[in-house]
């Protein structure tokens, strides 16, 4: 099994990248992984294993690169050249914590998609209240979707949702402003009937407020209402969080409150950590590409290659294909 890992991309690159990488190195049994990025710049953080190599490149697509024009002319960036080994077989999937339009670019234009899929999907798992968390996507890779993108997504969530996360019968829902059928727009309308058809456990129609709470365990929406939404969500959960931290630090008796439920504190905070579910994967695509988190610690990384890791040995890629052309042979036929 052998990862790419763009190692200069994301806000803590490279040092996190490769710490990420060298304890994945350590504990995943039969794992080898390319580093691409400035070697001289990686070098400091390596331990000398022997399963993990340097492709040596010192151009890089930073945040502020338009995504097409950059994977277009930076052919030699740690980015490109990371899409480049799975393209040309000698990695099985990628990673990186860079530039978010441009992953998608070169996923589309380096690594491919799979045959039956229309638009690939940005998809990350979210926590909930009872600790398991839901699969969202798309969140952003395809804001003006259509009905038949969205049933895509939805068997493209199922399958990744009872392979990886090893889901029974995942529900799905489809995200709208209200539970009742016949709610929402022409898309969300269409695609309701599309969904209630599909081979999936399909449970309806659910609202934002819910997502928390754990009401489906893959949550379908277009690109443009998926990236609102998780930045909602962010936004909130870091916001609550500076809100707490300032209620238990403005008096002397708030302090020693903060100091007994310290551990509670830091139990909670894990709970909601979006560094244990690994990265959002870029599902549709002809091999594993998992976009980690820009603010990506060592953590963060570890936990998004294992993702990558359990999609390569399940082949994730493969079932859904095979799937989504079985759905289009049914169709044909009836």
């Amino acid at each position: 099994m052998k990862l790419a890992i763009d190692a200069m991309g994301g806000d803590n690159a490279p040092e996190a990248i490769v710490k990420g990488a060298v304890e994945a190195a350590d504990t995943i049994d039969g794992l080898e992984i390319t580093l691409v990025g400035d070697e001289a710049q990686i070098k400091p953080f390596l331990k000398g294993q022997s399963n993990v190599s340097i492709l040596h490149t010192t151009e890089v697509i930073t945040a502020d690169d338009e995504p097409v024009r950059a994977v277009r002319r930076k052919k030699q960036s740690s980015m490109v050249l990371t899409a480049t080994e799975v393209k040309e077989g000698r990695a099985d999937g990628c990673i990186s914590a860079g530039n978010t339009g441009a992953l998608m670019s070169a996923g589309l234009f380096v690594v491919g998609r799979m045959k039956g899929v229309d638009r690939p999907a940005l998809s990350p798992t979210l926590p909930t209240s009872d600790g398991k968390g839901f699969l969202m996507l798309d969140v952003g890779a395809n804001v003006d979707a259509k009905p038949d993108h969205l049933l895509q997504y939805a068997v493209i969530g199922s399958i990744y949702a009872e392979n990886v996360r090893k889901i029974k019968q995942p529900r799905v829902g489809l995200l709208n402003v209200g539970t009742e059928d016949g709610k929402g727009s022409d898309l969300t309308k269409k695609a309701f009937d599309l969904m209630k058809e599909a081979p999936i456990n399909f449970v309806g129609n659910v609202e934002a407020r819910d997502l928390l709470e754990g009401v489906a365990d893959v949550v379908v929406t277009d690109g443009f209402t998926g990236n609102v939404t998780l930045k909602t969500i962010e936004g909130t959960a870091m916001t609550m969080f500076s809100m707490i931290k300032q209620t238990f630090m403005s008096n002397f008796k708030t302090k020693i409150a903060a100091g007994l439920a310290k551990n509670d504190l830091r139990n909670l905070k894990a709970q909601l950590d979006y560094s244990e579910y690994g990265g959002a994967g870029l599902f549709g695509l002809a091999a594993p590409v998992i976009k980690a988190h820009g603010s990506s610690n060592d953590r963060a990384v570890l936990n998004a290659i294992r993702q990558a890791c359990h999609m390569i040995e399940l082949d994730v890629t493969n079932t859904i294909s095979a799937t989504l052309s079985k759905m289009d042979k049914e169709e044909d036929e009836s």
